[in-house]
């Protein structure tokens, strides 16, 4: 079995070791030399380029993503060629355009922020004025990590994005919603196989600083079951609307008021599941490459209460994760640490680390004791 992967990032990384376990061949296309994937990087080149892109592909059994980012063209000449693309053009378009996810999200009858497509500075405007005067804009295509995603109270304040939106991409339109007044963020898993089976982890919270994901705890401390049961069959109910194969994340709000409305989608694994690689019977990064190939579906019990991820953002200055292991490593025995083989840099994700058990306010304190490590 031969899975190719488009994108030689951390996400790619991850992938790697169960597929050693079980035995799988994985390639990857990275965009550069020595990205984080580099370990099985077969080929380099431009992910944008067909060419590129079909001849990485002729000699895998399935095509998958480390981003959402290959353009439609391309996807849909691999599936023009016979190749097996998990997931494939369809869903992925819903990934790579925010007014496209909206649109498709509503038709399912899905719960989201209420939202508009605005072409310019009146109809923002309105759409304040509607609003209680405060609104959140995103760019359709792009965004991630905060970016592409503006607080605004005045319709000015994206005068400038109206000026390099991609009209043939997003029809000259920007993505405007309501500014949700939410409890916290939650994050849902789910992976789904071509023949229909589907699987889910545990509901968890997630806390973002500067629009990053920081931290997970998993499950979601406090949830009440009908809100596990929820958002489970949500996940479930898009997933399958969508046609989505592999691992899908759905971001959601837990409104002041108690409702689910769904933020954003990725169509891959995702930030908050990463601590199922050391929580969880089957890790995401493992259950998408069964998924993909069409394989059964792991188990997603996790191995302990709780189990707290904290991203390691930035890294140390002048040196990498692995440089400071000796401190961290010493102090914290069974804690889980994770290079993506990253340079240090303000607010990127070099890392991150995992620690489970018994007792939240324990496995809280020795996951962030161990990720402040690597930080200054």
């Amino acid at each position: 079995m031969r899975v190719g992967v488009i994108g030689g990032g951390q996400l790619a990384r991850m992938m790697v070791p169960p597929a050693v376990a079980l035995g799988i061949e994985i390639r990857v296309l990275a965009e550069a030399e020595g990205m984080s994937a580099e370990i099985a990087a077969t080929a380099v080149g431009d992910y944008r380029d067909a060419a590129t892109v079909l001849s990485f592909a002729s000699d895998v059994d399935v095509v998958t993503f480390d981003h959402e980012h290959v353009p439609q063209l391309v996807l849909t000449e691999l599936g023009e060629r016979g190749v097996s693309v998990h997931p494939g053009p369809e869903p992925l378009a819903v990934a790579q355009d925010k007014l496209w996810m909206r649109e498709r999200l509503t038709q399912l009858g899905a719960p989201v922020p209420d939202w508009a497509a605005v072409h310019d500075e009146a109809e923002v405007a309105d759409f304040l004025a509607a609003h209680g005067g405060a609104a959140v804009v995103k760019t359709p295509r792009g965004g991630y990590d905060g970016k592409g995603v503006r607080v605004v109270r005045n319709a000015d304040a994206v005068a400038d994005w109206f000026a390099v939106v991609d009209e043939h991409a997003s029809g000259g339109a920007l993505l405007v919603e309501e500014l949700v007044d939410f409890r916290r963020e939650l994050a849902q898993l789910v992976a789904r196989r071509p023949s229909g089976e589907l699987a889910a982890w545990p509901l968890v919270e997630t806390v973002q600083r500067d629009g990053v994901c920081a931290e997970v705890t998993a499950p979601a401390p406090g949830a009440p079951a009908e809100l596990v049961a929820e958002a489970a069959t949500l996940a479930e109910s898009i997933a399958t609307g969508l046609g989505v194969t592999g691992v899908l994340a759905v971001e959601l709000f837990e409104t002041a008021d108690g409702r689910l409305l769904v933020n954003e989608l990725a169509m891959r694994p995702h930030n908050t599941g990463h601590w199922t690689i050391d929580g969880c019977v089957t890790s995401q990064f493992e259950q998408h490459l069964r998924a993909v190939l069409d394989l059964p579906l792991g188990a997603t019990t996790p191995h302990a209460a709780w189990s707290v991820m904290v991203n390691v953002l930035g890294g140390p200055v002048g040196a990498s994760m692995p440089e400071r292991y000796a401190g961290a490593l010493a102090a914290e025995p069974g804690v889980k640490f994770h290079s993506y083989g990253k340079p240090s840099r303000p607010g990127r994700k070099v890392g991150h680390v995992t620690a489970v058990g018994d007792d939240l306010e324990a496995v809280r304190a020795r996951a962030r004791a161990a990720a402040g490590f690597f930080e200054g």
